[in-house]
């Protein structure tokens, strides 16, 4: 199943493609691992007015979603409170994302970046270096994907990969189960859910 993640941003949008094991298939359980197939960062210059920005990335999204053919395109849902300028442009660029692939009929998923964290290392709050180097691994990756928008990318789509329950690291120092990612991806989107209660969310750049 070829899988696309957006880690939305209008300065920086982190893109990336993997292919994992067909969703549902007998067997799919113990698969290989998913495989790196595409990432990078898409980017337009802040000093531009928006609009012109906005039909910029408009159109890398989707040569991307063009030239890559996904089957699900998922999107980082970002949860904040403060800072909205911030907020409504990658709300604007993630709803770009959507278009583009409804437009060719791809369904679309959102996960927060909580539940991304905690599928991919286990632990919902960590850092993104740690995030970089659990891609690194699980894609058997030469090195860190660069920069961290695009690792943040590539761990959106492993995290829905593994949420199918279609997928299991056969590297069992990464994890054991794609239940147990995901059972800990729903715990930390719990703690995450009362955090936002209380104006404690993470902000992201534009």
């Amino acid at each position: 199943m070829r899988i696309m993640g957006i880690d939305p941003g209008l300065t920086r949008c982190g893109i990336a493609v993997i292919e994992g094991p067909k969703a549902g298939l007998p067997g799919s359980i113990g698969s290989p691992k998913p495989t790196f197939v595409a990432a990078d960062v898409l980017r337009t210059h802040p000093n531009k007015d928006l609009e012109f920005r906005l039909a910029e990335m408009s159109a890398q999204l989707n040569e991307w979603v063009e030239r890559y053919r996904p089957e699900i395109l998922l999107v980082e849902r970002v949860f904040a409170q403060h800072n909205v300028s911030t907020v409504m442009t990658t709300a604007q660029v993630a709803g770009l994302a959507m278009v583009a692939a409804a437009s060719r009929g791809i369904p679309v998923g959102q996960h927060t970046p909580s539940e991304v964290k905690a599928a991919v290392t286990g632990y919902g709050d960590a850092p993104k270096e740690q995030v970089q180097h659990m891609v690194q691994r699980i894609l058997a990756l030469p090195k860190l994907s660069q920069p961290a928008d695009a690792a943040d990318a590539l761990a959106l789509a492993i995290c829905h990969s593994w949420r199918q329950g279609s997928a299991v690291a056969t590297d069992t120092s990464i994890q054991t189960t794609a239940q147990q990612r995901w059972a800990a991806a729903e715990r930390a989107a719990r703690r995450t859910g009362y955090r936002a209660g209380r104006g404690r969310m993470g902000k992201k750049s534009s």
